[in-house]
């Protein structure tokens, strides 16, 4: 009886040895990347990360701190500007009124802004303000190519948008926006309005020699309300990783509408994504012809900084959000392109999606 119970906590205990060393084994990101955002140079890290495969968080951090001058820790549930990222909402929004039947994506913008006197309004569609191959640089300025031939970022793209929004739906854009999240229970996440959310998320700083500097919100009235659709809406981790979960698994879009959003017919460069251009669908940077495919758009302005990235073939997702930026542009997504490469060199990227 001794010797049987011997051998049973034996063969227990060489059991227990062998699930810890695959569960090692298959995790070998976590401990990359908390070395990775521990070091001072070339800058501080200073934020939060979360990854999630199938649902599940896989890992999930908050390092520094939420306000440098009462030294308050960040969290893993404060909310970030997200900036650019506002971008891909946006387009959404768009897209649930073309599955609506309120907007054709080839119509001119004239058929819903009517209001703009310029000639180029006749021939530049909505597609072509959603993948920023309009050529428009400004409301009273002509265009500065033939619509559809090249790529030009900008805010005025998404703010027209906006403004067709608000056409089609007769609500104030941070409404519409606002009761998505809501519906979506996205709690955390909602539309910046000027002077009444100062207090709703954490401070943002920029950085220079890890010497962080408060970079307070300039009040610009009604060029902040047209700036909204673009780069105006603040979330969390978990909203972030909750949206990208239900549009991602069609939840949000119908799958037809949602193939044009994650198709593309332009290509860009961003700094955020390396020095080759991938292709720019509707508020989303394609990366399809490299080994591992992936969804994502960056995020920068007034002291944050923001990666979000889908991993289709996966189902991995992986949000990261600073509260400050690099005086050196070239630093600005420092940590987030490194923490894309440890993941897309991981063992998350060799299982597949269960979806």
């Amino acid at each position: 009886m001794k010797y049987f119970l011997k051998t049973l906590l034996f063969l227990f205990s060489t059991s227990l040895a062998v699930c810890n060393l695959q569960a090692q084994q298959k995790d070998d990101y976590s401990a990359k990347i908390d070395s990775l955002i521990r070091i001072k140079d070339p800058r501080s890290f200073n934020g939060v990360i979360m990854i999630t495969q199938n649902g599940k968080t896989k890992y999930s951090k908050a390092l520094g701190y939420a306000d440098f001058e009462t030294k308050t820790p960040l969290s893993v549930k404060d909310r970030f500007r997200i900036q650019s990222n506002s971008k891909q909402i946006t387009a959404v929004l768009i897209l649930r009124e073309v599955d609506n039947g309120k907007i054709d994506l080839q119509s001119p913008i004239k058929k819903y802004l009517p209001q703009i006197q310029q000639i180029w309004a006749d021939s530049v569609t909505v597609h072509q303000l959603l993948n920023f191959s309009s050529g428009i640089t400004a409301i009273d300025k002509p265009l500065s190519f033939k619509p559809g031939a090249d790529f030009l970022y900008n805010v005025v793209a998404y703010t027209l948008l906006g403004n067709i929004i608000e056409k089609v739906t007769g609500k104030k854009y941070v409404d519409v926006a606002n009761d998505l999240f809501k519906d979506l229970n996205m709690n955390n996440s909602f539309c910046y309005e000027e002077n009444k959310m100062q207090d709703m998320l954490v401070n943002g700083y920029t950085s220079s020699n890890n010497i962080f500097k408060l970079r307070n919100h300039p009040i610009q009235g009604n060029d902040w309300v047209g700036f909204i659709p673009a780069g105006g809406i603040v979330s969390n981790l978990e909203d972030l990783n909750t949206w990208d979960t239900k549009l991602h698994h069609r939840k949000i879009l119908k799958p037809t509408t949602y193939k044009l959003m994650t198709n593309y017919t332009i290509t860009a460069q961003h700094e955020a994504f390396g020095e080759e251009k991938i292709g720019y669908g509707y508020g989303v940077y394609i990366s399809d012809k490299t080994p591992i495919k992936y969804i994502g758009h960056p995020g920068k302005g007034l002291g944050f900084a923001s990666l979000k990235i889908y991993f289709p073939e996966s189902d991995v997702d992986m949000v990261v959000l600073e509260n400050q930026y690099s005086d050196d542009e070239s630093l600005h997504y420092y940590f987030e392109k490194e923490i894309r490469k440890i993941v897309m060199n991981s063992n998350l990227m060799r299982t597949k999606s269960i979806h």
